[in-house]
This record gives structure tokens, sequence and C-alpha cells, in this order.
């Protein structure tokens, strides 16, 4: 043949090579969501790569068949094809013994040059770029191709399974999406702009759920306001003015004998209606849902679906109340400040861009959002950033005790009858990755 013939067939080689290549690439890469989505959008082809997805041994048999295939035809071609004209273009500078093997080895690479940047380089990369789009739209031919090289194929699959047996290999691809791969789309799309900071923070919050406990979220004990079933109307009268709550525990004596709870509702109609507020009784008490304090957010939220209740008890194994919580505490924790009243105290308080006061009682995954720490040390023995200073200092701690851990020095500002109110968190700026030290002064 001549050398026109020569290098027509190599291109149709080097481009049907380049097919394979990037159909192999895309089919691989091509994501499961999206091919999903345009399926349910009605293209028949989506479906038919998700099919072949799912049982993929048949087209990677048939694509490695091809490639190898014209690979070598095309090693054979080129050589014979252009090693002439190298020899002789090599015998104008060179006769020597060694003028074949350089003829040889210069018509080899420019052959292999050619198939690596047409056939390999260039398609894969080009698959990558939108590999469900390209998987889509070459997927008709490569079935009829897979169909050609069924027999050889199912041969070569047939060596391949028994070899894998022969090694207990498991072939079955893991397609389960786990929270790590939801959170790194979630952060692919914030530095992409398709997700704003906020929303970011908002999805991050509810997969928190899971994890957060209920005691991250409750009003704590000593905050609750309740009246006793012997509370005068005067008092009642003064609570309600005083306190911006929409219920009220009723209780017996103290806390840890809850009778029920009331609608703040169902007084001020009483007081509206000029009726006497001297005794709580069943019309206004209402029962109240009571939880155990292990529970996570996520699963409060359907106690309170299945109960039809927005307002809990938290009572801990000793059967002690240790706090109450209610639905609007629960989208706090999503929502954040957009829907945290304005009137609220901040527990988090940034004095500058590295010191911060923080209340002891501030939820330990608050902190870590605050300050960007990944991780805490032994997250399961607190829940609090008084919490964590007890655990760490081993002791009920006094105003000037410090913390330093991943970078932050934590120290306790304010002690009130052993309850930590409130500690200067800075930032140390020349060991940013200090390692964790505790110390008392």
């Amino acid at each position: 043949m001549s050398l026109f013939q020569n290098i027509v067939i190599i291109v149709i080689l080097i481009a049907g090579a380049g097919f394979l290549s990037l159909t192999e690439i895309a089919l691989a890469g091509a994501r499961k969501v999206k091919l999903k989505i345009l399926a349910e959008s009605g293209d028949e082809r989506a479906q038919k790569v998700l099919d072949l997805q799912e049982n993929s041994a048949d087209f990677f048999a048939a694509s490695q068949i091809g490639l190898n295939a014209v690979a070598i035809l095309g090693g054979i071609l080129g050589e014979g094809a252009f090693r002439p004209y190298f020899l002789e273009f090599v015998s104008r500078f060179y006769q020597g013994p060694w003028a074949e093997s350089i003829g040889f080895a210069l018509s080899f690479t420019l052959v292999t040059s050619l198939f690596i940047l047409f056939a390999d380089l260039m398609p894969k990369r080009l698959a990558m770029i939108a590999p469900e789009k390209i998987a889509v739209s070459v997927i008709n031919p490569i079935q009829v191709f897979i169909v050609a090289c069924k027999p050889l194929a199912w041969f070569i699959n047939a060596i391949a399974n028994l070899l894998f047996r022969l090694f207990k290999v498991n072939t079955t691809r893991e397609d389960n999406i786990t929270f790590d791969d939801i959170s790194a789309v979630m952060d692919a799309g914030a530095q992409a702009g398709v997700l704003q900071k906020q929303e970011h923070h908002f999805i991050e919050n509810v997969f928190e759920l899971e994890e957060r406990n209920v005691p991250s979220s409750m009003t704590t004990r000593e905050n609750v306001v309740f009246f006793t079933l012997k509370e005068s109307e005067a008092s009642i009268r003064q609570k309600l003015a005083e306190y911006p709550y929409s219920k009220f525990l009723v209780c017996n004596d103290d806390i840890d004998s809850v009778i029920g709870y009331v609608d703040a509702k169902d007084i001020l109609v009483r007081i509206l209606n000029n009726q006497s507020l001297l005794q709580l009784n069943e019309n206004t008490i209402r029962n109240v849902l009571t939880i155990p304090d292990t529970l996570t957010l996520s699963e409060l939220l359907d106690r309170f679906r299945s109960t039809k209740e927005k307002f809990a008890v938290v009572i801990n194994e000793y059967a002690l109340v240790v706090g109450v919580i209610t639905l609007s505490d629960i989208m706090i924790t999503v929502m954040g400040d957009w829907v945290t009243p304005i009137e609220a105290d901040q527990q988090i308080i940034k004095r500058d861009n590295n010191s911060w006061l923080i209340e002891g009682s501030t939820p330990i995954e608050d902190l870590m959002h605050a300050l960007a720490i990944d991780e805490m040390p032994d997250t399961d023995n607190y829940e609090t950033l008084a919490g964590f200073m007890m655990y760490k200092l081993r002791k009920i701690p006094r105003p000037a005790d410090a913390v330093i851990f991943g970078g932050y020095k934590f120290e306790v500002v304010d002690v009130d009858h052993f309850k930590i109110d409130q500690l200067l968190v800075t930032r140390l700026l020349e060991s940013p990755e200090a390692p964790i030290e505790e110390k008392s002064e």
C-alpha cells in the first residue's frame, strides 16, 4: 500500500481507539444521580447507560478487545509505513549498523505518540468534562459494538470471573451515598457559588440533627420557668409578663414533680374573660410529652410529628428534669440567627478577629462552627463548652483556669456557684496547631 493509504488507515484506527477511550471514561464516570434525572425526564438513552453501568463486564471486555486490537494493528501498519522513510532520512547522516534500529525507533515513537495523544489522552480528558452528556450520546453505537464482540468478550469474562472467585475478590460495586459524599457535593457547590454560605450552613445543620442530642438545644433546668399548683394569681401574671414563652410547665411542688403544661394563650383567654387564675385545673393543664436526654434531635422531630406536640420535658436516667425543648428550639438549631429572637442573649460574642466571649452552656457543635474547629477530643463525654473545660481540667474550674486546644486558649472568666458562666477564647497566632494542654492558675 502507498504511504497515503497507510496514513488513512492509521487515522481511522486512531479515531476508532479514541472513540472507545472516550466511551470508556464517559460510561465509567457518568454519575447515577444525573442519569436518573435524565431518565425520569424521558431520555431512554440515560436508562440504557444506567443498565450498562449495572452490568458493565461485557462493555469493558469489548472495549479492551477493541483498544488492544487497534493498537497492535496500528503499530504494525505504522512501523511498516514509516520505517522506510525514516531509514532513508537517517541514511543521509549515518550509514552504520544501527541505521535500521534507529529508523524503527523513530517510526515506533511517531505512531505511539499519535495513539497516546489522539486515541488516549485527549479523548479521556474530553470525556471527563461532561461524562453524562457524552455517555448518553454514544450509548447506542457502543451497544452495537458490544454485541459484535459478545463471543470473545464472554470467553474473556469467564476467565476473569474464575480468577476473581479463586482469589475471593468481590466485584460488586458499592453505590451507597454517605453523608461524606453529600457533604463533599455541598462543599463543591458552595465553592462554585451554586450554594450561598447561609444555605450551605442550613443544609449542614439539617444533617447534624442525626448527631446532636436533645440537651444541645434545650432550655436547661435552671432556666425553665414553671408554675406550681399553688401559684398565686399575681405570680402567674408576673411570669406571663416577664417571660415571653408560649408554654409553661406546671409542677406539684418542684420542677421534678411535673404534672403537665399550660399554654399561655389559655391563661390569657381566662384573663380577658375576667376568670380567676387562683387554681390551675384540668381545663387548662395539658399532658406533657416526656423524653429521655439520650434522644437525638432527629428522633425528637419524629416524636413531635407522631404525637402532634411541639413541647417536651427532658429527663435523665434518674428521672430528674434536665430541661425543656420545643419545636422552635430545633428550628433555631437549623436556621441559626435567621430565626433567633433579636432580644435573645447571644451565646457567642466576637470581640475581634482573634477573641470571643462565649457562654459555658454553648453547645459544642455551635462552638466548632464559630471557631472553624473540625474535631473536638472525646466528644462523647460532654455536650457544652463548660463540659469540655471540666473534662479537660478534671475538676470544677475556677476563674483564670485555662485549656489550650487546636490553636485556641479557653480561659474561664466567670463562675457562679460552680457553674461556668463565661469564657474568653483567644486564637494563638504563634502556634495555630498547638497540642492540647491544660493549666490551672
